[in-house]
């Protein structure tokens, strides 16, 4: 779990509240810190043996995105082999060299530390930091231990076929923005308790458009989908399987297609910035 805070001298929480107790207005953007954790420490180390490694890796900062690299990259190959998305296994393992995560994505990445001599230190930086925050953690190889005999299979899952588009029984397009006085919408709305954007029926699959002003990682709660698009041209290599959190960058018209199943009820979609969450960039939907 990477995140991103600041602290006060004395080790205390830092936190840029107005005097109502809503983020003060030099930040609805989005706060940054300038400590980096990893899983509640700051920049940390890890010995690890020379063997394959797996990280399931969550940014869970406010509004900080990360590009994660390691530094030096192993002698042969990608570094990064991800096996995983926020739903689950990929139908099959694709290589980074390096992952570019959003606020509320995860990552299940395996790193192979026997490429490395024994005793190399091996940075994992941020290139989309400054200063402090370039740094994540770093891992030393010291151990010993050669007896990971563990391979990657060719394919991790049955679960991830395409969904057809021809299935969707509706398209729906949300605006997400920047509204009057500061206020961050939904389809020029802010956030309404009770007024439902949306109203799929169980069974049903509809692609939903997101558009944006600037950047926004866009959640959706209870159903996973599946990139279709970014811009009308294919997904990005970030966007395999299972999503429920997609990265849209500014501008972008990104659709996903999304299927109701199980459960009726009352959910959201939302920015995962927090800052833009919390000043009413969400909105209900209903399954029905």
């Amino acid at each position: 779990m990477i995140t991103d805070r600041s602290f006060a001298a004395d080790g205390s929480f830092q936190y840029p509240l107005a005097d109502g107790g809503e983020v003060a207005a030099p930040y609805m953007n989005g706060v940054l810190g300038d400590v980096v954790l990893v899983n509640g420490a700051p920049w940390p180390v890890l010995d690890t043996d020379p063997a394959r490694y797996r990280f399931r890796v969550l940014n869970a900062s406010n509004a900080r995105r990360y590009r994660l690299r390691l530094d030096p990259p192993p002698p042969e190959g990608p570094p990064f082999t991800q096996i995983g998305s926020d739903g689950g296994l990929l139908s099959s393992p694709i290589t980074h060299d390096a992952i570019d995560i959003a606020p509320a994505e995860r990552f299940d990445v395996v790193v192979d530390f026997s490429r490395y001599r024994r005793g190399t230190r091996v940075r994992l930086v941020n290139t989309l930091g400054a200063q402090s925050t370039t740094e994540v953690m770093r891992f030393d190889v010291l151990g010993t231990d050669r007896s990971d005999e563990s391979s990657i299979p060719e394919r991790l899952s049955e679960s991830v076929a395409p969904l057809d588009r021809r299935r969707a029984t509706t398209t729906r397009t949300f605006l997400f923005g920047q509204g009057r006085a500061g206020v961050w919408t939904i389809n020029n709305k802010p956030y309404k308790p009770g007024t439902p954007v949306a109203t799929p029926r169980i069974g049903d699959v509809e692609v939903w458009r997101f558009i944006t002003d600037i950047r926004h990682p866009i959640h959706v709660h209870l159903n996973p989908f599946q990139v279709l698009s970014r811009n009308n041209k294919p997904p990005g290599r970030f966007d395999h399987g299972w999503k429920d959190t997609v990265d849209v960058a500014p501008a972008e018209a990104v659709e996903v297609i999304v299927r109701f199943t199980d459960y009726r009820g009352t959910y959201l979609v939302h920015c995962h910035n927090l800052e833009h969450e919390d000043m009413a960039m969400m909105a209900d939907f209903v399954t029905v």
